[in-house]
Parts: structure tokens; sequence; C-alpha cells
């Protein structure tokens, strides 16, 4: 028989050979490396037989399914570890997940792990990849699989929910435990089995290159009303190096962590008080989410928006008609009743709001396409588990554009929007740009015609822009396609922020039209554009991404000005009014500290610019410049130069 290769090249193989076998025969290299393969498309084991025609992908260690099987396949001895010290103890799911994976336990008697039972899980696994345990694939009907995992509740669970036809709670992933009416097992010792659809490396000598990093609580099925289990995360790479990148990677994320810089920078503080998720921001993180709102408005002003403003609440008919109440309302917080009996929803969107403005009076071909922006406070219900400071909030600011054209206008108006994106995250300091297409999934509104052209001019959009991206198939929304766009941070992590979305859905919702030349009615095309996502959101990306440094144009204090003793501090206060003058944000530190203590005090508080004034300063009318990004302290620098050099150093972008 022969088999396609990647390359598009047949090689010919004996009857009934296998995966393990074509990676043999085309040399012992990847013999050594291969993991699994995948074959017409689906992963499978090495030892998985091959058929003529087959077309056939090895999968290395360093490749992303490598990664997710190697971490898969840890998840799977952990449980497997877990199940030695702990007798009587149960298993869940454990899924591969960005980086790592996770197991779920029930320990006997409401146990629980500490750091300490980490170690012990770690030396225990390790002795089990020491055993080199082949990883055997077996498959049972949904009754023998029921036997297999007597005494496993959850297994079980699983196996019932599945075979019943139920999909499980919302946001449960079952893909990995099992598929369809045959139950697979993977089993890697005569006293360990677990159900897995797989695959999985060949032996667990092939895995190694682990940690694990802690243990949290976690609801059955991520519902309150089910027990709390116990989930241990970990994280495996297919090298000790790479392992070893990643741990530092995470020791430098930890520095940045933005919950700790903004409280040790004053920007802003979470009190038990106002609930979860919500916070409250201090002068200091309100000049800072000052500046990046007003260059978001001078620069969607520059770039033909017309700013508009909505109210925070909206009666129940709002909603019912934006179809928000049937496909969003377990995130929206419960409604008000006002104005004898009507019913009032906060809002977790901006969108309606735009609509009324569009539909607020009759529209011609003339007013399109029409650009509206707004930076909305919105509302959002979040499950306490998942609020994370600013990057998961209940109530945050979103730069939010809706704009309406005619379906001839839409490819130039995405390229004129990924084209503002783009430069308004490079304003920010990103540079790296990723990008994912979501296309037409199997239930959408509007006609196939029209989303055909829609994803074509996104996909045109990102190839104009030179734009890396995936296509992400049926994973558009039920209105429509979207891109979304990433950045990489200074540390090489990855994060999602704008998107541009076309929207099929609520320009029939709300029966909009606008007059043709022809002076017939059309239906326009809506497109939703998130740029920074949310103001709280961005703010939590930047302080990360610069650990508290930011360049000098957003830095909430830009310069100190550190007298040397008492008697310098009118000099200092009249330097602070001249560069306050010239638009510059700074403080006099006139504390009762040592000079040296004054410094150090603005540079923990990460300010771009330090200005000590002494005596000769003030005969001279000179001051001494340290600059954040510069070595040491220049002398005698005449204010008026310092000026022009820090007004330089924090000049905006546009």
């Amino acid at each position: 028989m022969q088999v396609r290769l990647p390359d598009g090249s047949l090689r010919p193989l004996h009857d009934g050979a296998t995966v393990a076998d074509l990676a043999a025969d085309i040399g012992p290299r990847l013999a050594k490396d291969a993991l699994i393969g995948v074959v017409d498309g689906a992963e499978v084991d090495l030892d998985a037989p091959l058929h003529d025609g087959a077309s056939v992908e090895i999968v290395l260690p360093d490749s992303e399914r490598g990664l997710r099987t190697i971490r898969h396949s840890t998840a799977h001895i952990m449980a497997q570890a877990v199940l030695r010290l702990w007798p009587g103890a149960t298993f869940a799911i454990g899924p591969a997940i960005e980086n790592g994976f996770y197991y779920d336990f029930e320990l006997p008697d409401g146990d629980t792990f500490s750091d300490d039972d980490l170690d012990a899980i770690d030396a225990e696994m390790r002795r089990i990849i020491a055993e080199r345990q082949p990883f055997v694939r077996t498959e049972k009907s949904p009754e023998e699989a029921l036997e297999l995992m007597d005494g496993h509740p959850y297994k079980q669970a699983i196996i019932r929910t599945v075979t019943g036809g139920d999909a499980g709670a919302p946001g449960e992933d079952l893909s990995t435990e099992v598929s369809g009416e045959v139950i697979s097992f993977y089993r890697n010792s005569d006293t360990f089995v677990d159900m897995c659809v797989g695959p999985h490396v060949p032996h667990t000598g092939r895995l190694g290159h682990f940690a694990l990093q802690r243990v949290s609580g976690a609801y059955w099925r991520g519902r309150e009303d089910q027990p709390m289990l116990q989930r241990v995360y970990g994280t495996a790479w297919h090298t000790k190096q790479a392992l070893r990148d990643h741990l530092h990677r995470l020791e430098e994320a930890a520095k940045r962590d933005h919950r700790k810089l903004a409280n040790e920078l004053d920007l802003l503080s979470f009190p038990s008080e106002l609930g979860g998720g919500l916070a409250v921001w201090h002068p200091k993180g309100g000049l800072l989410r000052t500046v990046i709102e007003d260059y978001s408005r001078r620069t969607h002003l520059a770039h033909d928006y017309d700013i508009v403003a909505s109210p925070h609440v909206a009666k129940a008919e709002l909603w019912e008609t934006s179809r928000h109440l049937d496909f969003y309302a377990e995130g929206m917080y419960p409604a008000m009743e006002l104005d004898a009996g009507h019913r009032y929803f906060v809002k977790p969107m901006n969108c309606p709001f735009h609509i009324l403005v569009f539909a607020s009076k009759g529209r011609s071909y003339r007013d399109l396409p029409m650009r509206l922006f707004e930076l909305g406070t919105v509302y959002r219900y979040e499950r306490s588990g998942v609020i994370h400071g600013l990057l998961r909030a209940r109530g945050f600011t979103q730069d939010d554009s809706h704009i309406f054209s005619t379906e001839e206008q839409l490819g130039a108006e995405l390229q004129r929007l990924l084209d503002f994106v783009l430069m308004v995250l490079r304003d920010f300091g990103f540079d790296q740009f990723e990008a994912d297409l979501s296309t037409r999934p199997e239930k959408f509104v509007g006609e196939p015609a029209s989303w055909d052209r829609a994803e074509e001019a996104l996909r045109e959009t990102l190839e104009h822009a030179e734009l890396p991206f995936e296509v992400a198939e049926g994973e558009g929304a039920f209105y429509g396609p979207k891109i979304d766009i990433h950045v990489r941070d200074a540390i090489g992590r990855r994060w999602q922020l704008s998107t541009l979305q076309v929207d099929f859905a609520q320009p029939i919702n709300f029966d909009l039209g606008y007059a043709t030349s022809e002076n017939t009615v059309e239906r326009p095309v809506m497109v939703h554009r998130a740029l920074l996502g949310s103001i709280e959101r961005f703010v939590g990306i930047l302080v990360e991404h610069y650990a508290g440094a930011f360049p000098g144009w957003l830095a909430p204090v830009q310069a100190t000005i550190v007298p040397v003793a008492d008697r310098h501090v009118d000099y200092a206060k009249s330097v602070a009014d001249t560069l306050a003058s010239h638009a510059l944000r700074v403080e006099v530190d006139d504390a009762d500290d040592t000079v040296g203590e004054k410094i150090r005090r603005a540079i923990t508080q990460k300010h771009p610019a330090i200005l000590v004034v002494g005596d000769d300063d003030v005969d001279a009318g000179t001051v001494g410049v340290r600059l954040r990004d510069a070595e040491g302290e220049r002398r005698g620098v005449k204010l008026d130069d310092a000026v022009n050099e820090l007004t330089e150093v924090c000049r905006p972008p546009r």
C-alpha cells in the first residue's frame, strides 16, 4: 500500500503497517522522536494501522499537537500517582490546557492536598516514568465501561452523560474523556486504567519534563451546587530547557502581576465593600486612565468617528429586541422593577444604544459609512471563580465602536478598521500581532452569499495587512464572522485584544434600513469593533507588559522633583510650576527624608524622570536630571533644556 505524506509525496509500505512503521521507514531519528500520528486529519496512537491512500503526518514533541499529547499523558500519570498514594481516592476529568494540564480529585474522608503532598505526587510520578509503562488502548461498550469504572462515580457520570445524549454542564468539555457509543480506555499498568479518547505517548518513559504548580478547589461540572473537588495543576514540556524557560516566564509574570503592581504604584484597589470584580481608581490610576481615554477620543475624532453616549440602564424591551435576553441573560444582572412594573436592566453591551442612534431618523446612502464611538461602561455578572483583577471584571468601560455601511463598502471599511486597530496598538508599544478568522457556523442568520462575501473581505483584510492568522472554521457567532487580534507582551504572552465582527442579525432585529440612490430601501451591514477591549483590562495588560514602568506619555507622574534640603523646596515648586505649564505631570517630594530615600522612592514608583535641585541649582536656574532609561545623573542642566528634554521623552504618539 501507499500513504501520502504532508509534502504530497507517496510512500510505499507493507500491508498492515502502523504509524510507527512509517516513522521507522522514514528514518531512525523520526522513529525515536515520533509521539503520535495524524491520519486523514484524526490524531491516533503510533500503533494505529494505516490504510492504502491515507494522508499521514508524524507528530513530534515540539509541535502544538505534540505538546498537547505530552501534557495529557502527564495528566494521566499524575492521576495514577494520586490513586497509588491515596487508596480510596477517585478522579474526574484531566485535560491538557494551555502550557499545562490539570486533574480533579476527590480524596477519601474529605481530605485535601497540601504543598508537601505535591512533592510526594511528583516523586511518585517520576517512579512511574522510570517504569516506562506502555499506554495501551482498549475499547468497551457503555455497560462494560460502567463496570470498569466501578468505584469512580465521576467517571461513571461522564459515561452516563455522554451516552445518554446530555451535552453536560455549560462550559464543560468532555471531549478528552469519552466520545460516541464505544468508550475508549488507556491502561498503563496492571492497576491503573483511565477513560480517554487519546491518543497518548507510547510509554511513560517519554515524559518527565514537568512541574506540579498548585492546588485549587473546583466544583464538579463547574456548578456551585455540585461537590467541591481538588484540582492539581501542572505544566509539561518536551525538553528540560523548555520547562526551565516556561518556569522563568512564570516567575517574571508573577513579578508583573497587575494586582500587585497596581497596589504598589497606588493606581487602584478592590475594596471588599464593593463586591468582587469592581475597582476604585486612585488619583494616579485615574490619571493613567484619563490619558488613555483622552488619547482614544482624540484619535477616533481624527479618523472620522462620531462620539456618542448612552445611559447605563434600559427597559427590557430593548434587550428583548436585541435578543440579549434570549442569548445572554445569564451574564446580565437581575432586572429592576421601575415605572409601574416596567423592568430595567443595567447594560451588558453598548451596541443596542448605537443602533438606536442610527434608527433615530431616516438614513440615506450618503450617511454611510456611519462610525459611532463611545467609552461606555457596562456590567456583566461573572462567576466569582473567574474574576481576576482588571483582566476579568464585572464592571468595565469598553472603547466600543459600531460602523454601519453598505455591503459594497464593507471590504474597504474593514481594511480601514484593521489599519486603525494596528496603528493604535503600536502607539501603546505592541508590535507583534497574530489573528484568528472565525467563519460561518452551522446555525446562522443572514444569507450564505453575504457570509461568503464578508468572510472573504475579512480574509483579504488580513492578507493585505500581512498579518499571520489562523482560520477557526465554524467558530463565528451565529450573527456574523469576525477577526480577533492578539498581541505578544514583553515576556511573550499572547493576549486577545481587538475584535472586528460583522453582524447580520441586529440590522434584522431592529429592522434597520437606508435609502439607496435609486430610492429603494436596503439593510445596512453592522460591524462591531472593540479596539482595546475594555479600559480596565487594557490597563491590566499594560501594567504587566511594562512591569509598571510606563513610557513617558502614559506615566501618571512623569517627573519627581527632589529638593536636597528644606531651603530648596520653594525653588523645587517653581520648577514644578514651569514643567506643569508645559503639560508635564510632576510632583515635589518635600518629605522629611534624605535625598537618597527620595530618589529610591521615585525609582520604586517607576517615574520616568527625577530632577534634583540644590544650592547651585537655585543660584544658576538649573536642575540635576536623572532619566529612568539612562545611567547616572547630569548636573547643572539649564531648566529650559530640561523642559525640552522631558517634553520629548513624554511626547504622546499623536
